[in-house]
């Protein structure tokens, strides 16, 4: 750990802590692909929630209790990764923050079980205002559309895209997070690398690629469903076929006990994201 980096957590402390007081480790917060609960952040979000993380404290399970506190965030940063496409086809961006901890006998299992990859995956809480739809576009928290999560309409995947960030409250320890890549990375120094599998861009695979499209498409949602993927797949180059195969099969892999925020007819115009 160098001088500037204990600097930038010293200036949490009531008193300058030395290296060897402190243990420092890295966590992805969230990233801007499509997640478990059909929502993804915005670019602008993502920038928005990079600047309101920095000195927020982490939690077990979003229970907000002072004796639940064991870490606090000293830096953020946005990591690009050029080489991965998310399931809408954009590039591949994740917000990861770095925190410490004050080495104590209370706290070394912890710190074990995070070193173990026991204490891993992590959600966060925040406040989001605008909750786009990826179809017609129309602000949700505004007006209602008839476009559903989770469903396709014409070949697209209907998600939301959160927007407009007014705060970010805490991150927690989870067992299962809505943001599947939200997680402790293996050293605090590391960067985590996702890359998607390369497959050659040729016609053959690229028509393999299209049967699989179609076939999952079917499981979705019938012939209808299957027809209009076949017609979406048809102009599609590899990678595009790639994300839409992937997105099928997160669709038709999704279980109810993975959702964690709270349901559309319950939420308000500002509302508390739990991803």
């Amino acid at each position: 750990m160098n001088k500037e980096i204990l600097d930038k957590i010293n200036k949490f402390t009531r008193r300058e802590f030395s290296e060897e007081e402190i243990y420092v480790f890295s966590v992805i917060l969230c990233d801007n692909d499509i997640d478990r609960d059909y929502e993804c952040f915005s670019d602008k979000a993502l920038e928005q929630l990079k600047e309101l993380f920095i000195g927020k404290t982490g939690i077990f399970d979003h229970n907000a209790s002072t004796s639940n506190q064991n870490a606090r965030i000293f830096e953020t940063e946005i990591i690009v990764d050029d080489e991965r496409r998310t399931g809408n086809g954009s590039i591949y961006k994740y917000l990861k923050a770095s925190a410490y901890m004050v080495r104590t006998d209370e706290n070394k299992n912890l710190i074990a079980e995070i070193d173990g990859g026991i204490k891993k995956e992590v959600s966060i809480s925040c406040s989001a205002s605008k909750r786009i739809c990826s179809v017609c576009g129309i602000d949700k928290a505004k007006t209602g559309c008839n476009h559903t999560k989770g469903k396709i309409f014409d070949g697209k995947l209907c998600y939301v895209i959160l927007d407009d960030i007014s705060d970010a409250y805490e991150w927690s320890f989870v067992a299962v997070p809505a943001q599947v890549n939200a997680g402790v990375t293996k050293k605090f120094s590391e960067e985590s690398s996702f890359k998607l599998p390369v497959i050659a861009d040729t016609n053959k695979d690229n028509e393999k690629l299209r049967f699989e499209i179609r076939r999952l498409a079917f499981f979705k949602g019938g012939r209808t469903a299957a027809e209009s993927a076949a017609l979406s797949a048809k102009s599609m180059n590899t990678s595009q076929l790639l994300n839409l195969k992937k997105m099928y099969e997160h669709i038709l892999g999704r279980r109810s006990t993975e959702i964690q925020l709270k349901p559309e007819s319950e939420k308000k115009q500002t509302e508390s994201y739990k991803v």
